[in-house]
């Protein structure tokens, strides 16, 4: 009775809508006039029904698919959608809905212009999935046309309503949908990139629905946008991703097809900066390993049964299952090359991710890496250089894992043979990782081979780059670190390789970090310091660059190494005099190198500066005094031309004069400097180089004092003829040393047995030093009027008559006041 009430009372706006020239006002007020009769009346599903299929559908179809006027089709939309929703039999409008619905949506006929109706289609394309279920099966053509071009409606909202469609589609047809379901992937893969998160997250799980009920060769087409999706920066984008990829793992039908393609985007996960996003991934990985572990019961029995836990693992991580750790190993040989690509790629992002999926592989995969250790090691050599930090951290710690899982005879083999190509600084990166991930007890009977290679001239020499020094630092380290006590047995092939590192120009700033490491192996040894390391080893350090002295230059590597060895060392050098001064004896003759000889001179001057802490500690420096100045400082104060042979003879002139000035020689060893070297110090005072002269002026002045007594009259004269000169000098410096060598030649005088037949070169002095005492600087005046005051008490009278000749030429008469008061003074009774 309902039904037909409802059917009388909408004859009349029915009649209305399908007059052909009814206006637009006309069909709006038709259609209000329905929506008042059907959707404002509480009507049963079966009047709903019947109203709706034997009077509705049609017109409302035609309305909604030709209406010029938007409103109109927005109603007949609502008023079928409502039909649809409350009816109990949705499945027969199909045949009328679905050409209207292809009409306004699909190309060529044109497409629906209003966005919020055509959101509202793509609803009602929903709701008719939703109601009619496997009905829908032979429109199923028509409803992929529809949703190949409303996933790429230029509307976001159309586009995610579309995406549920998709799902709904899959999910309601799973027998016929794989049919067609490739024909989705391309336009949700050109949407998978959408400005608007939302879009994208509903494509991801749209394309995860679309693909496990559908074609699963699809699971290629969309593997690298999916991987791309990775990278979102939208955590719940990554989040999709994760899902679905776990959802296929779990339950895509040709899974196993596709596990080494799907396994890397999962584990990626492992590393989301969101913990929401890692614990998801987790928990997918653990069901996947699991379920996979009771699906191959059989395969697994024995290691299930059976399998030992490896003794050493990092600290912290916890072990994959069984399942997890098996998968990973089977399939890693098809992921590991394309990984270790990515490890390589031009793009940040991508080396960082994939920096970090290589670690979380290794782990799973423990001993089995040992099969992959080539094209392993060839990647991390080559990842261990990037610029970006977080990508060498990712590889150092994968690097360690090899250190835990394989065995030293392996990767010692591979990585040697590496060093022998070419040694870069990114192979001692990845030595030391793997040195410090080895457990103690293994690597302990490879510890001479590895001390052995590391000392080797062709690695610790082979490059003075910073980073390749900072890395054979690192290598001894690791070394000290994990073996401790155990590093004794190459404790020398780890001084050597220490000493390099020290001795390299560029590394400067690591001389702390090798102090430090000096300590730390001192510290194991139960040694109190590095001072200690060298006496232990001192002697077969300086034989060790003994071998090969007579063949260095100033670029040889192994003067540094004696640099290092002579000053870093402080007392314990004197323990090893018989080989220094040999390695001196043999590169300081005049025809070695010139520019190796300053750098040994420098060397020597340095440690004379204070002898009793450095080559004289055990007091027998001056045993081999001799040997010093026969065979090198005799030979290079003698006179050659040019500026190197100058700057040598420099050198050679303040080694000497460290060596007289510094106490440590006796009256007797002094006596013999004077004898064998006393032309060549005389001849340095006429030396271009100021240096030169105020040494030699000192030295004269010290060999003066200590040996004056011995001069005849024939060593007076040149002695002071020469000093004089120099108080001529340019350097007020070095007319103050000479000033200071002529005060000790008057005091040598006074007991003399020369001093009565040299009164005519002692009137010439009197003569020129009071010229002196009227030079304009104030210091060497005082310091001439200290050498008169000392000469004076030779031949006072003299000196006094003198003084008067002059007196009247200076500009002041002070300094020569000062002298008569002293002389006067010196001559009176009782004083």
């Amino acid at each position: 009775m309902a039904a037909a009430e409802v059917a009388q009372a909408l004859s009349r706006p029915l009649s209305c809508l399908q007059e052909p020239g009814c206006g637009r006002a006309a069909r709006l007020r038709a259609l209000e006039a329905i929506r008042a009769q059907v959707q404002e009346r509480p009507l049963s599903a079966a009047v709903v029904q019947e109203v709706f299929g034997a009077q509705l559908l049609r017109p409302l179809a035609r309305c909604l698919a030709g209406d010029a006027a938007e409103r109109c089709r927005e109603l007949a939309l609502q008023l079928l959608c409502h039909g649809l929703s409350h009816g109990d039999r949705p499945g027969e409008a199909l045949p009328v809905l679905l050409p209207a619905l292809a009409q306004r949506l699909c190309p060529p006929q044109g497409t629906e212009p209003s966005e919020e109706l055509r959101l509202g289609l793509v609803q009602l394309l929903g709701l008719l999935l939703q109601r009619c279920g496997a009905s829908m099966v032979p429109y199923l053509s028509e409803v992929i046309r529809m949703l190949q071009a409303t996933l790429l409606d230029s509307y976001a909202e159309v586009r995610r309503e579309s995406c549920r469609c998709a799902t709904a589609c899959a999910q309601a047809m799973p027998e016929h949908f794989h049919l067609q379901s490739e024909s989705l992937i391309k336009p949700l893969m050109q949407t998978i990139s959408h400005q608007h998160y939302r879009v994208r997250v509903d494509v991801i799980q749209a394309t995860g629905t679309v693909i496990q009920y559908g074609n699963g060769k699809s699971v290629d087409d969309v593997l690298s946008h999916l991987a791309q999706r990775l990278f979102d920066e939208i955590p719940k984008v990554r989040h999709a991703v994760t899902t679905v990829i776990g959802e296929w793992l779990l339950h895509l039908r040709d899974r196993y097809s596709y596990f080494h393609k799907l396994i890397p985007l999962l584990l990626g996960s492992f590393t989301d900066e969101i913990p929401e996003n890692m614990k998801l991934a987790c928990t997918y990985w653990e069901k996947i390993g699991l379920q996979w572990e009771k699906e191959n019961e059989e395969d697994l029995k024995d290691k299930m049964d059976f399998s030992v836990p490896p003794s050493h693992y990092p600290k912290g991580v916890a072990r994959p299952g069984l399942g997890c750790r098996e998968l990973v190993s089977r399939n890693l040989s098809k992921i590991l090359p394309g990984l270790c690509h990515d490890i390589t790629d031009w793009v940040e992002s991508t080396r960082i991710k994939a920096s970090q999926l290589l670690y979380t592989l290794l782990l799973h995969v423990e001993d089995h890496i040992t099969q992959h250790m080539e094209l392993l090691l060839r990647t991390l050599y080559q990842a261990c250089l990037d610029e970006e930090s977080n990508v060498v951290k990712n590889c150092v710690k994968a690097a360690e894992l090899i250190g835990t899982f394989v065995s030293p005879k392996v990767w010692m083999t591979l990585i040697t043979s590496a060093f022998r190509k070419t040694p870069k600084p990114s192979c001692l990166m990845v030595l030391s990782a793997v040195i410090r991930g080895s457990p103690k007890e293994i690597l302990q009977p490879h510890l001479t081979d590895l001390g052995s290679t590391l000392s080797q001239a062709a690695v610790c020499q082979q490059s003075e780059e910073v980073l390749y020094m900072e890395q054979l630092l690192c290598c001894v380290q690791a070394l000290i670190e994990v073996c401790q006590e155990d590093c004794k047995e190459i404790s020398l092939q780890l001084m050597k390789v220490l000493v390099t590192v020290m001795a390299t120009p560029c590394s400067q700033h690591l001389k702390e970090k090798v102090e430090e490491t000096m300590s730390s192996l001192a510290k194991v040894q139960r040694l109190d310091s590095f001072l200690d390391l060298y006496k232990q080893h001192i002697i077969q350090l300086m034989e060790w660059l003994s071998v090969s002295c007579d063949c260095w230059t100033c670029y040889s590597p192994e003067l540094l190494q004696l640099d290092v060895i002579a000053t870093h060392s402080g007392p314990v050098i004197g323990e090893a005099l018989n080989n220094f001064i040999l390695i001196l004896k043999t590169c300081l003759q005049p025809s070695k190198d010139p520019q190796m000889r300053l750098k040994l001179f420098t060397v020597l001057s340095e440690l004379l500066q204070q002898p009793s802490e450095t080559i004289n500690s055990q007091g027998l420096f001056p045993s081999h005094l001799e040997t010093l100045i026969e065979h090198v400082l005799a030979p290079n104060l003698q006179w050659h031309a040019g500026r190197t042979a100058a700057a040598i003879r420099t050198t050679a002139v303040s080694c000497l004069g460290a060596l007289v000035c510094s106490h440590m020689l006796s009256p007797q060893e002094i006596l013999k400097v004077k004898d064998e070297l006393m032309p060549q110090i005389i001849a340095a005072m006429d030396e271009d180089s100021k240096i030169a002269r105020l040494m030699a002026c000192r030295i004269v002045g010290v060999l003066i004092k200590a040996c004056g007594k011995h001069f005849d009259e024939d060593k007076f004269t040149k002695t002071y003829t020469e000093v004089l000169k120099r108080l001529d000098d340019a350097s007020c410096d070095v007319r103050l040393a000479a000033a200071h060598a002529l005060t000790s030649w008057f005091q040598c005088f006074k007991d003399s047995d020369v001093k009565s037949s040299m009164e005519n070169h002692i009137e010439f002095l009197y003569q020129e030093l009071l010229v002196h005492l009227d030079d304009p600087d104030e210091n060497t005046q005082n310091a001439i009027l200290e050498v008169l005051k000392e000469g004076s008490v030779l031949h006072p009278e003299l000196l006094v008559r003198e003084i008067g000749a002059v007196v009247h030429k200076h500009r002041t008469p002070a300094y020569c006041n000062q002298l008569l008061r002293h002389i006067q003074s010196a001559q009176e009774p009782g004083l």
